[in-house]
């Protein structure tokens, strides 16, 4: 799914699913690896003012729970890798990832249309 989304169809991906009993939500450990070093401070940076982005210290699914936005912290470095980085992520499955990503795609799709 990830090479999907990301157009990067030669993405290396090593993925677990864990689940847990939450009532709503999702969320994702990830460890990325990038082409050039990149620090926490500017990995925060850079996020603070991406759009669907909240930053939090600590996030949780209750945190997302009804939210359009994922909410992105414990940003950290990954020494297992050159380049690396730790981030955690959750959010609202039903609403980002389902509801909210259906609405995404089909104002693309009319603004397209109205060319």
């Amino acid at each position: 799914e990830s090479r999907k989304i990301l157009e990067i169809p030669g993405l290396k991906v090593s993925g677990t699913c864990v689940r847990v009993p939450v009532f709503s939500g999702h969320s994702l450990q990830i460890n990325a690896r990038f082409a050039r070093p990149i620090g926490v401070e500017r990995a925060y940076e850079l996020l603070k003012d991406a759009e669907g982005v909240e930053l939090s210290e600590i996030p949780t699914p209750l945190q997302a729970a009804g939210q359009d936005a994922s909410f992105v912290g414990r940003i950290r470095v990954d020494e297992t890798v050159d380049n690396g980085l730790a981030l955690f992520v959750s959010n609202d499955n039903l609403r980002k990832g389902a509801a909210l990503n259906a609405v995404q795609i089909a104002e693309l799709v009319a603004a397209e249309l109205k060319g």
